[in-house]
């Protein structure tokens, strides 16, 4: 069953149980900040600027009973950034990987995006690739289904989203923060379970040994 996932308020938090770091990265001008303000603030901006440095933002969503600190980080996608944004990814739980769908070039730069992603983020780090500006269907440069096929190919989400019409944000990031929620569970569970068998197995090891030294106790 999938983990219900809800939006909760600080102010009478004691503190969370996860922090997830999630990088939001790709070329220059393909929406990036917009998808964020979307997503943060329900704002969408026609006139915004090219993001020097990285921005973050923070939200708060509780999964199965858990509180799940959301780190949203805006990258920058100038390639004279690069050595900014290449520390940033260490230690994301989470990468979205953005291209406009309007221009082929932005496209192109999703496997270069990839790339950085596997190596500076986390071992397990979630991928979803998103198409955003959506909503200019009639300058579409990328194809869909060429998209959905590298995608699948890299074995990561994928979604096409509008920051400007709202479409898909919410599904984007919420499909990567159950996927990393996902994944963290599963390797807990692995976790408490081998810790239960070691536990089992000290038990049966002292078992043995009382009865060797009840043996050895009545000669």
């Amino acid at each position: 069953m999938e983990p219900k996932i809800t939006e909760v308020s600080d102010s009478h938090l004691q503190g969370e149980d996860y922090i997830f770091k999630i990088v939001i990265v790709g070329d220059s001008g393909v929406g990036k900040s917009n998808i964020l303000s979307r997503f943060t603030l329900n704002e969408f901006h026609n006139d915004s600027k090219a993001t020097v440095g990285v921005e973050l933002q923070t939200k708060l969503y509780s999964i199965n009973g858990k509180i799940i600190k959301i780190q949203l980080w805006d990258t920058a996608g100038q390639e004279r950034y690069k050595s900014i944004t290449s520390a940033y990814f260490k230690g994301s739980k989470g990468a979205m990987i953005v291209y406009d769908i309007t221009k082929q070039e932005s496209f192109d730069s999703v496997d270069k995006w990839y790339q950085q992603v596997k190596e500076f983020g986390d071992d397990e780090v979630v991928i979803i690739q998103v198409g955003n500006k959506c909503d200019l269907k009639q300058n579409r440069k990328v194809d869909i289904e060429h998209a959905k096929e590298r995608a699948k190919q890299k074995n990561v989400f994928f979604m096409e989203t509008s920051a400007a019409d709202s479409t898909n944000i919410d599904s984007a990031f919420k499909t990567l923060i159950i996927a990393i929620y996902n994944k963290l569970n599963k390797k807990i569970d692995i976790i408490e379970k081998r810790n239960s068998m070691l536990t089992v197995g000290v038990k049966l090891d002292n078992n043995n040994y009382d009865e060797d030294h009840k043996e050895k106790c009545k000669c």
